[in-house]
């Protein structure tokens, strides 16, 4: 299965892209490296397609094994090279779920599935960067 991404020069150092569902985002820099900060960042983009890709997993199999939880995030913090060409070489994904009555065994299954069978995303990362996964219940 083929997707096509069109990004467009906005001009300066800004882009537009596309995406198959329709939606588009603006992709920028920073003043310091010449652009207007006026959208996100190419490799941070990266972490946000990592967490989305997961997080879509464990809410799909939260919802399947009738979970309850009030909320539920996902930070993830990754190490870049120093050298050029800079990218992710270690990156942290930290699974936090609130609520008064999480069920941690089947909470950190939504967790180990997305993370070691459905994640596309994920198995992505593996190919260039050490990922270490944690998971965080905060019970109210």
């Amino acid at each position: 299965m083929k997707n096509l991404v069109t990004t467009k020069w906005l001009g300066g150092m800004a882009f537009e892209s596309d995406n198959p569902s329709g939606h588009t985002l603006k992709i920028d820099v920073d003043a310091e490296n010449g652009g207007e900060n006026s959208g996100h960042r190419p490799k941070a983009l990266m972490l946000t397609s990592l967490a989305g890709c997961s997080g879509l997993d464990v809410a799909s199999l939260m919802k399947k094994m009738k979970l309850e939880v009030r909320a539920f995030e996902i930070q993830t913090e990754a190490n870049l090279t120093d050298e050029h060409p800079k990218f992710y070489d270690a990156v942290t994904i930290s699974y936090h779920f609130f609520g008064p009555n999480l069920i941690e065994d089947k909470l950190q299954k939504t967790v180990d599935l997305s993370v070691e069978r459905y994640c596309g995303v994920m198995e992505m990362f593996r190919q260039f960067a050490k990922l270490e996964i944690k998971t965080v219940f905060h019970h109210e």
